[in-house]
């Protein structure tokens, strides 16, 4: 067989596999199942020795949950953020998300020498792996989710035709992860939460210092996945602990943006937690405190009108439409003819599935929280 002939071959295997993968993730339901089907198919394309499947807030880029750690121990998380946020690294999640194409390999990027990382000398090689290639699930130019996929020493690195193919499905996988913030059409009622907002306080290392009752409440209502272990015996999820290192490093001017991220517990309600550094008596930086507290309408609102991919437009449309303001009025304040508000209205009912001004204003502004239908699973260990 010549080597033409090997390389057709490997080409339809590997359009074939693709189709495959795109195929059985098209039909999950919520992210877990989508990390799973994914990554099961994939390895089959491009075998790996261990991964982590992120779900990020699609406006501040911040990881959230849920999460699928695949192969990796629980003690590594702070020290892989830390790398991400405080030292000058390649490859930077938020250096991807506005790439042309985001997704990268580590060895590609720094011509065969890792050790440029701080995150390989920290990180990887007291783990054993040789390579990293990590992409930004991305649609509509906004990060929907992260991939961190990893190879142990002995392996090949990831090559180009291995990164072509993780570029290839990122949006159709993006666009999935998208619709889940769709709201429930039967939402089920839902248990009181805590009465006040949740306090974690942590040091300067993510180490957790202290957290209210309420704070307990909120972390035993979280969707299961990757944790650090805390002096007083509670299993913080590692996104709230990256949380309060992002708020640490905006405080330090090492990073920016926001230390905020919306996340659904295991019944389906939104949670927003965000978080900043404190200031000590004589001006320093003291702990980060994260609150965590009930999503309002507002901070959920921008996450459905993407899931349903309403043009800005339409947007404006729907904003003005559920401060009841008629055709005629909508089409002054935005310099249009009446005639094409009403066309932009009908594309609106036809993307969120509605069929007048009440039901749309009903399903994307009141504020409920729709169930998710799955328990979360997330730790798994492939053979």
């Amino acid at each position: 067989m010549t080597g033409s002939t090997i390389s057709r071959t490997s080409a339809s295997r590997t359009s074939v596999g693709r189709a495959e993968l795109l195929s059985r993730t098209a039909k999950a339901t919520d992210a877990l199942s989508l990390f799973a089907e994914a990554s099961t198919h994939l390895r089959r394309l491009m075998p790996y020795d261990a991964a982590v499947w992120r779900v990020t807030d699609p406006v501040t880029g911040m990881m959230t949950a849920p999460i699928r750690a695949e192969n990796l121990d629980e003690g590594g998380c702070a020290v892989y953020w830390e790398s991400e946020l405080f030292t000058g690294n390649v490859n930077l999640f938020r250096d991807l998300a506005r790439a042309p194409v985001p997704v990268a390999g580590l060895r590609q990027t720094t011509g065969d020498l890792p050790a440029r990382s701080t995150l390989y000398e920290t990180f990887m090689r007291p783990r054993g792996f040789h390579d990293e290639l990590r992409a930004v699930l991305r649609a509509g130019g906004r990060p929907q989710g992260h991939i961190s996929l990893f190879r142990a020493e002995g392996r090949a690195a990831f090559d180009d035709a291995e990164t072509q193919l993780i570029a290839s499905v990122l949006t159709p996988l993006a666009k999935q992860l998208r619709s889940f913030a769709e709201p429930d059409p039967q939402p089920l009622p839902q248990p009181d939460g805590p009465h006040g907002p949740g306090l974690l306080l942590f040091d300067p290392s993510g180490a957790l210092l202290s957290v209210n009752d309420d704070a307990l409440v909120y972390l035993d209502a979280l969707p299961e996945g990757p944790a650090v272990p805390s002096p007083q015996g509670i299993r913080v999820p590692s996104f709230i602990q990256a949380t309060a290192m992002k708020a640490r490093a905006v405080a330090q001017e090492r990073d920016r943006g926001q230390a905020r991220a919306r996340v659904r517990n295991r019944a389906g309600r939104w949670l927003v937690c965000h978080a900043s550094c404190l200031r000590e008596t004589g001006g320093g930086l003291g702990a980060s405190a994260v609150v965590i507290e009930p999503a309002k309408t507002s901070e959920i609102v921008p996450l459905i009108v993407d899931a349903y991919e309403l043009t800005d437009r339409e947007t404006e449309v729907t904003q003005y439409i559920a401060r009841g303001l008629p055709t005629g009025e909508i089409a002054d304040r935005l310099h249009l003819s009446p005639h094409t508000v009403r066309d932009h209205i009908k594309a609106v009912f036809e993307k969120v599935g509605v069929s007048s001004r009440g039901e749309l204003v009903g399903k994307l502004f009141t504020e409920y929280y729709a169930p998710l239908a799955e328990k979360n699973m997330t730790r798994v260990h492939t053979g």
